[in-house]
């Protein structure tokens, strides 16, 4: 295990959903969340060969464990913890380790996404989407992706190739007629609720779709039998591996993130309240440590 003294951390919907007490059964009070650090190593313990005292890292702590990235330090096994991309700040890094390994598990490990092909990424100016357009560049990959006019500079900065207004534009309308009725290879959903069983119907024949999304309310899923589809959800895991195949592309620019604001850890109650209130663009990060 390896002593980390964090710098910088940043705010995931999975934060204020623990607060508000959706995962009390997985979640032993008092605990403290948070499930993103980017900082410097303090300490390493006898059997640590991948680290040493000052070496700047990144990591998202375990998930719904006792001991999250709301603090000033953390001690975290080595195979969960990653060597920070060289070519950006704390601040930076620390919107990486939940979103972007989980866009990264949803496209690769489970969506298994391929070069050439054609995938909708909703919601594509949120947390999880904005590096998954990233991501499916990165992999040749062409991107439509839904959001609001006011996001449209972003995500066509981060490389999408079709960007779909969900408030004036049909996204199923627009898919259809764009792949002439084929639909696209893969759909990654961050909404939920009926964006399922809609993108269903926008799939090709032995397509994929992905899901980060707790859906509770029962939905019909019909039309990925006759098609073939593969459904996934996925609850992404801690592994230092994705971490590092992530510092490849950001290191090579082809990864990058969107810095909302940076704010004092003692603000945290008014960060929570932004991320709800969704008016925010990117990540909040929270400065703990001074680098």
């Amino acid at each position: 295990q390896i002593l980390v003294r964090f710098c910088a951390t940043s705010i995931n919907p999975v934060d204020y959903q623990i607060r508000h007490g959706d995962y009390k059964s997985l979640v032993n009070l008092p605990a403290i969340i948070g499930v993103d650090v980017s900082g410097v190593v303090e300490a390493v313990g006898e059997s640590v060969t991948n680290f040493q005292i000052d070496d700047e890292v990144y990591y998202s702590p375990q998930l719904f464990g006792e001991s999250g990235s709301y603090a000033e330090y953390n001690v975290a096994d080595e195979h969960i913890v990653a060597h920070k991309p060289a070519n950006i700040s704390h601040f930076e890094a620390a919107c990486f380790p939940l979103a972007a390994g989980t866009a990264w598990d949803c496209l690769f490990t489970r969506g298994q996404l391929q070069v050439g092909e054609s995938v909708l990424i909703h919601a594509g100016a949120g947390g999880v989407g904005s590096f998954a357009i990233g991501l499916a560049k990165a992999m040749g990959a062409y991107v439509f992706t839904t959001c609001s006019a006011k996001n449209h500079d972003i995500v066509k900065k981060l490389g999408a190739d079709r960007i779909i207004d969900y408030r004036t534009e049909d996204y199923m309308a627009v898919i259809k007629r764009e792949t002439q009725g084929r639909g696209v290879d893969l759909v990654l959903d961050t909404i939920g609720g009926k964006t399922i069983q809609e993108s269903l119907e926008i799939i090709r024949l032995y397509g994929r779709l992905v899901s980060i999304v707790d859906t509770a309310t029962p939905q019909s899923l019909l039309a990925a039998w006759d098609k073939n589809l593969t459904v996934h959800f996925v609850f992404t895991s801690q592994q230092s591996n994705k971490l590092n195949l992530l510092k490849r592309l950001i290191e090579s620019k082809q990864l990058f993130p969107i810095v909302d604001s940076v704010m004092p850890l003692h603000q945290i109650a008014k960060a929570h309240q932004r991320l709800e209130n969704g008016s925010i663009r990117g990540k909040v990060v929270l400065q703990i440590f001074e680098s």
